[in-house]
């Protein structure tokens, strides 16, 4: 009887839990649906000037003739950009990181270095990375990188620093040197960390790749909302500027998603 009962609460709480999730996504597409349908309608209507702001009907038949001009490749040029700034990012500020925990001494050194570095404004750099490393896609990838990094080992020695003393005082007690404490107790700890600074990175990278493509590029997302400003194509702009949101979010969700792979997996726990 216990048990039947404690079933029937399981499933109502379960029937409840859906209910949310679908009043949450339906007012969320509710929400948008008003938004663009009152955007049209003011639009039509001349509240607002579609010249500057464009409108939902225009958008459409500008993505539509972008679809017949190169548009994938732009999307993809600027998510192969993100995606390897991102990937970079991660790895060589987490390696960097793992560093600067393994030496005290290099840390105390470094701190207000890259509390400065985390301060500066990337676009200032943007002309001195084009020298450096030349146009085109290296640079982009390079301010992304710049943007990411600093982020990723700040966060990443705040976490290995913070590790418990009590599991790292465990491991040494049966003999762990210094590497095997790290890799054993150190790392697996501050992989939900890691997975948060993930989360952080994507969004850098991403804005690192479109402010880089707004100095040197020729192609991808960046390019077209400059040009489309540049020559008065505020459709453009809209256009690209909506693309960009999506394609941030469908990569955010991917990383969310590898999230959720890596907590069931339960490895690290």
């Amino acid at each position: 009887m216990r048990n039947n009962r404690a079933l029937s609460a399981r499933e109502a709480y379960l029937r409840d839990l859906k209910r949310q999730k679908f009043l949450v996504v339906f007012t969320q597409i509710f929400l948008l649906v008003v938004l663009i349908t009152a955007w049209e309608i003011l639009a039509n209507i001349g509240v607002i000037d579609s010249f500057i702001t464009s409108k939902p009907s225009e958008i459409v038949s500008t993505f539509i003739s972008l679809l017949s001009e190169g548009l994938f490749i732009h999307v993809g040029i600027t998510c192969l950009e993100t995606m390897i700034g991102f990937l970079l990012g991660t790895i060589v500020g987490t390696f960097i990181a793992s560093l600067l925990w393994w030496s005290p001494f290099l840390s105390k050194v470094l701190s207000p270095y890259l509390v400065v570095l985390n301060s500066l404004p990337k676009v200032a750099l943007g002309p001195i990375i084009i020298v450096w490393v030349g146009a085109g896609m290296p640079a982009i990838i390079t301010m992304a990188l710049a943007i990411s990094l600093v982020v990723t080992i700040l966060d990443m020695v705040n976490g290995f620093v913070d590790t418990d003393e009590n599991k790292i005082k465990m491991v040494k007690s049966f003999g762990a040197n210094k590497l095997q404490t790290f890799f054993k107790i150190v790392f697996p700890s501050n992989i939900p960390t890691l997975l948060n600074v993930l989360k952080v990175n994507i969004g850098l990278s991403m804005v690192g790749v479109i402010t880089g493509e707004f100095l040197v590029s020729q192609n991808g997302l960046g390019y077209l909302i400059v040009y489309g400003g540049q020559v008065f194509q505020l459709d453009l702009v809209m256009t690209s500027v909506i693309i960009l949101g999506i394609v941030a979010t469908l990569m955010y969700h991917g990383v969310i998603l590898f999230e959720k792979l890596i907590s069931k997996s339960g490895k690290w726990q």
